[in-house]
């Protein structure tokens, strides 16, 4: 695990998250989970973390059902989504590759991603392999849809995509993905030749920030022992067992 770009990436994903009072993270999410539980340690505990999975930092008493209930009410105002493939209009695959039904290749299915993404207002699509594999033209198979026709009611939607490379912010009146910043390391060129779809980006494109010193004590301190009781491998991987003895 690359420790420095893991910290740019939950950084990165806790700005995008500023002004949200309560997140949801679903199942085998840790970077975004460690992201939401950063903004709460930041706000004071003013923001919500309902994590799929934990027994600490979860409210829920009955999982994903009770999750979409929040969602409908207007309860839960940002969420994480991902996909198999991810193509420039945010449409996310997570069914397979190919052709119904012979696929190439089968993704675990979508559950209720085509759900949340209409009824949550920020979703967040996270993908840490960015390749022309995964970031394609067009997908195969539609599980969620980034857009909707302007006669259909959509409060939800795509805001953005952060991937081990860049951060895309999405534009719903163009459709498209515009962006926003690279990660060290990364040129624009460099973002170009590895993504398979077409996409806006101003003439400079600046740097994706690192985090700051506060953030940095946060993340391996309080987050590092919050994390582990959901993520015990993750954290150990990337905050080593010491620091998070010391912070439980």
């Amino acid at each position: 695990m690359d420790i420095a770009r893991t910290e740019l990436l939950i950084a990165a994903i806790a700005r995008l998250l500023d002004g949200c009072r309560t997140i949801a993270i679903g199942n085998s999410s840790p970077i975004p989970g460690s992201a939401a539980l950063l903004l709460r340690a930041r706000t004071g505990g003013a923001t919500r973390v309902l994590m799929l999975g934990s027994v600490k930092h979860n409210a829920f008493t009955d999982g994903a059902r009770e999750l979409f209930d929040c969602a409908a009410q207007g309860r839960i105002d940002a969420f994480f989504l991902g996909g198999g493939q991810i193509d420039g209009e945010a449409n996310i695959n997570l069914v397979g590759v190919g052709e119904h039904p012979r696929w190439q290749q089968r993704f675990p299915g979508s559950f209720g991603s085509a759900y949340l993404y209409y009824l949550i207002p920020r979703v967040i699509l996270f993908r840490e392999e960015h390749t022309p594999r995964v970031l394609v033209p067009k997908v195969d198979f539609v599980s969620a849809p980034g857009i909707s026709p302007p006669e259909v009611y959509r409060r939800g939607g795509p805001a953005a995509l952060v991937t081990g490379r860049c951060v895309f912010d999405f534009d719903r009146d163009r459709r498209r993905f515009r962006l926003a910043s690279i990660h060290p390391g990364e040129t624009a060129d460099s973002i170009r030749v590895h993504t398979g779809f077409d996409y806006d980006a101003p003439a400079d494109v600046p740097v994706t920030p690192p985090p700051e010193p506060r953030d940095l004590d946060l993340l391996r301190g309080r987050v590092a022992g919050e994390i582990a009781e959901t993520y015990p491998r993750f954290a150990r991987e990337l905050f080593g067992a010491a620091r998070i003895s010391a912070a439980e």
